[in-house]
């Protein structure tokens, strides 16, 4: 059994940023601009936010942290994000989700350029991704694909099952999956909360990619000797014996399906980092394109 190691992945990811970014300014070019865009003071996303700032400021990228009050009315976002589309200086920039209940979601995501959208939920770059074009690809199964790609691990032909169909990681992943190329060309399922005999399914599964949001739904029952498991997963659950009161957990019965699995990602540790090192990397993406696009 391998660990599909997604902190050392990461970091190797960002010190590769790094050098792009070092070359960037040696050849006296700009350097990329990620801003995030943040309403309220939710503290999972407070802390989130402020982890890609600290990861822009390790691999040289210029980071802009925009904060607004919790009141803030729909108008007014879509205004700050007008003034984010025309700012030539921002190469690209994140909405950090969950938005206050006044405010529409998906009116929101729509007014972002395509161009600066990092986080690949503008309809235009999720049907670019559908239609295997160029594009950004969401970040989570961005990082999911970089992982089994230096890894190694083989998917073609394989029978992927992806649990959980959100816009942000189950739907694009069977997608990406069976696209033709490499990670892809495998042969893909996509469960949800209203399958049935779901360990029917995940049992017959090569790769198994769970996105459910259910601490240790997946069981060693649930999945064939020498299965590909992607947690993607990640819960908090109390836990007395921690300092902090909780335990983070996946979907996946760590202890008992990795005996069986040939490559698991651990919960933390495994695709959570990989997330933030691809925003990284589709920000630079961003740089090059509108570099490329001026000249």
């Amino acid at each position: 059994m391998t660990i599909l190691d997604g902190k050392k992945v990461s970091n190797d990811i960002k010190n590769e940023i790094a050098a792009e970014v070092t070359k960037m300014k040696a050849n006296g070019e700009k350097v990329p601009h990620l801003a995030a865009v943040i309403v309220g003071d939710d503290g999972a996303s407070l802390t989130y936010v402020g982890s890609k700032v600290r990861s822009c400021e390790r691999v040289g990228f210029e980071s802009t942290m925009v904060r607004l009050p919790n009141t803030t009315s729909e108008i007014e976002l879509l205004d700050k994000i007008e003034e984010l589309n025309a700012n030539d200086d921002i190469d690209g920039f994140i909405i950090q989700l969950p938005l206050p209940p006044q405010i529409n979601t998906q009116r929101v995501l729509m007014a972002v350029d395509p161009s600066k959208d990092v986080d690949g939920f503008h309809p235009e770059n999720f049907g670019r991704m559908a239609l295997d074009m160029s594009t950004f690809i969401p970040a989570t199964p961005f990082g999911i694909l970089e992982l089994l790609e230096r890894y190694k691990v083989d998917t073609k032909g394989k029978h992927t099952v992806v649990i959980g169909r959100s816009h942000i990681v189950g739907r694009p992943m069977s997608i990406l999956m069976s696209r033709k190329g490499w990670p892809g060309n495998s042969t893909v399922t996509l469960t949800h909360s209203n399958t049935k005999n779901i360990t029917q399914i995940t049992s017959q599964a090569d790769i198994v990619i769970s996105a459910l949001g259910v601490p240790n739904f997946l069981k060693a029952e649930m999945v064939k000797d020498d299965a590909v498991i992607i947690d993607v997963g990640i819960t908090r659950v109390e836990d007395d014996t921690k300092p902090k009161g909780y335990s983070i957990v996946g979907d996946v019965d760590f202890e008992n399906v990795s005996k069986k699995a040939s490559f698991i990602t651990p919960v933390p540790g495994g695709v959570g980092p990989m997330t933030i090192a691809m925003l990284l990397k589709n920000t630079l993406l961003a740089r090059e394109q509108r570099a490329n696009g001026r000249k």
